[in-house]
């Protein structure tokens, strides 16, 4: 446990002034950003292969639209690094409102793209470019999101008000699946082109509330007292490549997992007939809107319980879990389909993300925090970014015995990275805090 001051240990105890400002205001903008981001990955599932690339085999076309899906995944990294780099040496909050503006500009891009059967050639090759440029700002927008809201936060209570950013994760998909719901009766281009349209409004209503969110305190102490690094991207690197590396397989698990239920299941049950679209988009609205709290739930659970504890839990699950989805699904009643998406969303996913926020912030010190935690996190994206597109080429090779243990895979890598990752919040770390905040 790092040494404090005294008004570390105010901090510790109470937090900042602004804590639920800069939580709720940092989850409004990751909201945002997940409803731009997976808007895209509904399209790919539902429109995209026929309207983007029509002289194509239906399955080639889904996975066309997935492997431009995947494209904004690999850039994700590079985002990473530089709203990493930026977050340690200029602030956490420059980078999200600039962050916030490029992603939402190229969301209403997208909703004004025209198709294959208008230019031809030029518009899958103008829909990747925008992918290339998405996938940089949302990069570069988890680091300073829940840094900016882990460092305001009380330290008893990091791990419930990290998760509130976490929390735009479900609620992003639960718009953006909503939205879709609400055109999916429309028999033209409209029913893809209005939820994209529609990140118009909120992107607006974010920088707004962005703008309003003070600085991390923390990064203003480490300005203040000269500890701000030269190159915080070589610094962690250099000093902590085995926690990155931990990061990359702790976040396989949740992530890896969640690309296969929100954005394969839906082509896999339309394709093969076992449920209508309005089906599994109701599963995933439902999920993900009671992911919106439970999410907050799991986050705070882990201040009791401790990060590495909730993660072997929610990476077993996810093990456990691969093959009976599946089986749960091919039944096509529309309740144990509409079940699926709660246990694998809701109960598993939710677990998983809601501890990512404090247990990966902790990992790293303040200095590099925002570098570290992001190298890993969005590395571990660029790999999940192609799950889609590796589960239909592995269902149409296997069947969906191939998706299932891709699910149960991911798993396993999360697992096995929680075993090799230290305890940060056990129960020396909370006796340690106790003992701050009593000689505060």
């Amino acid at each position: 446990m790092t040494t404090v001051t005294q008004p570390t240990a105010k901090q510790a105890a109470q937090g900042s002034p602004d804590k639920l400002k800069t939580a709720f205001g940092s989850a409004v903008g990751t909201t945002i950003e997940n409803y731009d981001f997976l808007a895209y990955g509904t399209a790919a599932a539902l429109y995209f292969g026929t309207d983007f690339f029509p002289n194509t085999d239906p399955v080639v076309g889904v996975l066309l639209g997935f492997l431009t899906f995947g494209i904004g995944f690999a850039m994700r990294p590079i985002g990473g690094i530089i709203g990493g780099y930026l977050g340690d040496k200029i602030g956490r909050k420059p980078v999200l409102v600039g962050a916030l503006f490029v992603m939402g500009i190229s969301t209403v891009l997208i909703g004004l793209l025209p198709t294959y059967a208008q230019v031809g050639l030029l518009a899958p090759l103008l829909l990747t470019a925008i992918r290339v440029i998405q996938g940089l700002a949302f990069g570069a927008e988890w680091g300073g999101a829940i840094l900016m809201t882990f460092e305001h936060a009380p330290w008893r209570k990091r791990g419930k008000y990290a998760a509130i950013p976490q929390a735009g994760v479900p609620f992003g998909v639960f718009l953006a699946n909503l939205a879709f719901l609400a055109t999916a009766g429309f028999d033209s281009e409209w029913a893809w082109r209005l939820p994209f349209l529609f990140s118009a409004i909120l992107i607006i209503a974010g920088i707004i509330i962005r703008l309003k969110v003070s600085e991390s305190p923390e990064f203003v102490e480490t300005k203040s007292t000269g500890m701000v690094v030269k190159n915080p991207i070589l610094t962690v690197i250099r000093e902590d490549w085995r926690n990155i590396l931990r990061v990359i397989g702790l976040r396989l698990a949740e992530t890896g997992g969640f690309y296969v239920i929100v954005t394969y299941m839906i082509s896999y049950i339309t394709s093969n007939e076992l449920a209508d679209r309005q089906v599994a988009l109701t599963g995933l609205i439902i999920a993900t809107g009671l992911g919106i709290f439970t999410t907050v739930f799991w986050g705070a659970l882990s201040d009791r319980v401790g990060r590495r504890t909730m993660y072997l839990i929610g990476s077993a699950a996810t093990i456990a879990f691969g093959f009976p989805m599946f089986l749960l699904v091919n039944t096509g009643v529309p309740f144990l389909i509409i079940g699926v998406y709660f246990i694998a969303l809701t109960v598993i996913h939710d677990l998983l993300a809601g501890t990512q926020g404090a247990y990966f912030s902790e990992l790293f010190p303040t200095h590099t925090r925002t570098s570290g935690a992001s190298l890993g996190y969005q590395f571990s994206a660029a790999i999940s970014g192609f799950i889609p597109f590796i589960a239909t080429a592995a269902a149409a090779a296997m069947g969906w015995t191939g998706v299932a243990w891709i699910f149960v895979a991911v798993g396993v890598i999360g697992f096995v990275a929680a075993l090799l990752t230290r305890e940060t919040w056990g129960k020396k770390e909370r006796a340690e805090v106790d003992a701050i905040i009593a000689a505060g």
